[in-house]
């Protein structure tokens, strides 16, 4: 290891980068990680996004130590009535089956009363045989009231009371758990959204001396690097200074919360960017939006990515391994896929979507056929992501799927329990799903989650991603998608106006340099591509579609991996 000025560090062999405590260098904050689909301890993007981070800095040998909260009742298990209403259920879990209970406990001051946390761990080994260890957060022991046991049950659960305590769990008492556990090399304290930011305040009070009336806010700079995942400012975690005072106390003082978190309230986002020296969006495009929201700040961007070795199904991953040996060690070795021969591809995506379609059918009585495209949409259920635009004029898409060729199409995603008009979309294409289903084959999958996402990336014909622009920080699924071969038609936000190369990687909807553009606008573009373009050439032109699948991996999946990610990262953040 090389610790100059105490700060940088180069990569180890990672054969033998087997670290102890003591030697670990980084430190990654995140409020979710979803690292297996049975640990219910993430909800959607940001999770899992952390998930194939944290996987990738396994592969890769970077000296980290991951820290979240273990939320033993889960976000929600979705449930969805044959009127298209959500249920939420809880998600439970048994952190014994999966992690390892450590002895080490730390105390954290929640309206004035102690606090205990546990800690569990889950061990992540890279592809070479590094491992990176994953710390969740339990205050669920005997010590607790009722109440505050119950602080690490739900995810994103109750009102802001709750999540600020939940903040101060995985911030304050996540820097404490570590102190705790013996890692004592830390220089890097990386805050994966602002859920974590209270963390700067526990490094804040660590360099105070008790004879010196300032506060080492530069000294915590240093140490600090935060990544905002958010393009509007309601996404932001904001509390009021009642409810702070009320839940920290006098932790620090209150001048000095609002000359770093913000006069009128204690904005998490303001908190990181000013007590961190890096800070970064997820695509080129969200550290535009950033920059414009937070003036005066210097954001740059690292475009998110995705861990190839995860997110690769079956039948490609024996084609990769025929042709591209190596390509799970090196994700940029994926665009050799150029080379594969068609029908080969063809086989291992076809075996895929013989998966989905067979998955899809024994669940539901939507009766889809292998022969027939299929259009794949998989998100969050909220009205700023478009979920029906598609359905903008549903005479028009019967027309096209009797003119140009048949299609189905296959949706899923929960919405937030408290986001009711996420709750009406679903509703609204469950409704849909019945209105056409003598045109169209439509059909909502309940409870998406890791699993299923994997048969859905793997196999469908088509993605389709219809954000309302500029409220698309990155995006993920797309690029989950390309690495088994299928290609996107999106709204060119986020992670596709990087990659979208018209024809050749997918196709956009709408135009690169519009502002916005209308719901009309928007479906008037995606019906004359559906038309005109993409259904002709996949049941016409099969050779050229298969170009567009192998272009799909070669272009895209080599570049938006989280192994590329990782390595900006540790360039651009991590030393220095």
């Amino acid at each position: 290891m090389d610790e100059r000025a105490g700060q940088d560090f180069t990569i180890d062999n990672p054969a033998t980068a087997i670290l102890r405590e003591d030697e670990r260098k980084i430190a990654y904050f995140s409020m979710e990680i979803g690292i297996d689909s049975r640990i219910a301890t993430y909800s959607g993007g940001l999770g899992v996004l952390a998930a194939d981070t944290i996987r990738s800095c396994a592969d890769l040998g970077v000296p980290m130590v991951a820290v979240t909260l273990l939320t033993k009742k889960g976000y929600f298990r979705q449930k969805i009535d044959a009127e298209g209403k959500q249920e939420e259920l809880p998600d439970e879990w048994n952190p014994g089956e999966f992690l390892k209970l450590l002895p080490a406990r730390a105390t954290v001051t929640i309206e004035g009363r102690p606090v205990v946390i546990q800690a569990w761990m889950y061990t992540v080994r890279g592809v070479a045989g590094h491992v990176l260890p994953v710390i969740f957060l339990d205050a669920d022991v005997p010590e607790n009231s009722g109440a505050d046991r119950e602080l690490t049950y739900y995810l994103y659960g109750g009102d802001q009371r709750y999540r600020l305590c939940q903040e101060v769990i995985l911030g304050i008492g996540g820097l404490s758990m570590l102190r705790e556990l013996g890692y004592g090399s830390l220089v890097r304290y990386h805050m994966n959204e602002g859920h974590s930011s209270l963390l700067v305040l526990r490094l804040l009070t660590e360099a105070k001396l008790d004879n010196d009336p300032a506060w080492d806010i530069h000294g915590v700079k240093k140490q600090c690097v935060f990544t905002t995942h958010t393009p509007v400012p309601a996404g932001m975690d904001q509390f009021p200074y009642d409810l702070v005072q009320r839940v920290l106390g006098g932790y620090v003082p209150l001048d000095l919360l609002k000359q770093i978190g913000g006069k009128d309230a204690l904005n998490m986002t303001l908190l990181a960017l000013n007590l961190s020296h890096y800070h970064n969006g997820v695509a080129k495009q969200h550290g535009k939006v950033s920059r414009e929201m937070f003036p005066g700040y210097h954001i740059d961007s690292i475009t998110n990515g995705v861990h190839s070795a995860t997110w690769v199904c079956g039948s490609f991953k024996s084609l990769f391994d025929a042709y591209i040996p190596g390509w799970e060690r090196e994700s940029f070795s994926l665009r050799y896929a150029l080379s594969i021969p068609k029908d080969e591809i063809w086989a291992a995506h076809q075996e895929a979507k013989d998966r989905l379609i067979s998955y899809v059918n024994g669940q539901t009585d939507a009766g889809l056929d292998s022969r027939t495209m299929t259009i794949g949409f998989a998100r969050r259920a909220t009205a700023y992501k478009r979920a029906d635009l598609i359905f903008h004029d549903t005479a028009k898409l019967i027309e096209i799927s009797k003119g140009a060729g048949p299609i189905q199409l296959v949706f899923g995603g929960k919405a937030h329990p408290h986001d009711w008009p996420g709750k009406e979309l679903i509703k609204k294409i469950v409704d849909l799903s019945k209105w056409l289903k003598n045109d169209i084959k439509v059909v909502y999958l309940e409870n998406y989650d890791i699993e299923l996402a994997k048969l859905l990336v793997s196999g469908v014909d088509l993605w389709l991603n219809t954000p309302r622009k500029p409220m698309e920080a990155s995006g993920t699924s797309g690029m989950k998608t390309a690495h088994n071969g299928v290609p996107s038609i999106s709204i060119l936000d986020g992670w596709w106006i990087e990659g979208c190369i018209e024809g050749i990687t997918g196709w956009a909807v709408g135009q690169a340099r519009e502002e916005a553009g209308s719901d009309a606008e928007h479906a008037q573009s995606l019906y004359g591509k559906l038309e005109y373009v993409i259904i002709p050439m996949y049941y016409h032109e099969r050779d050229d579609w298969i170009d567009i699948m192998r272009n799909a991996i070669g272009i895209n999946s080599s570049f938006f991996n989280t192994h590329r990610m990782v390595l900006e990262y540790s360039l651009k953040a991590y030393s220095g």
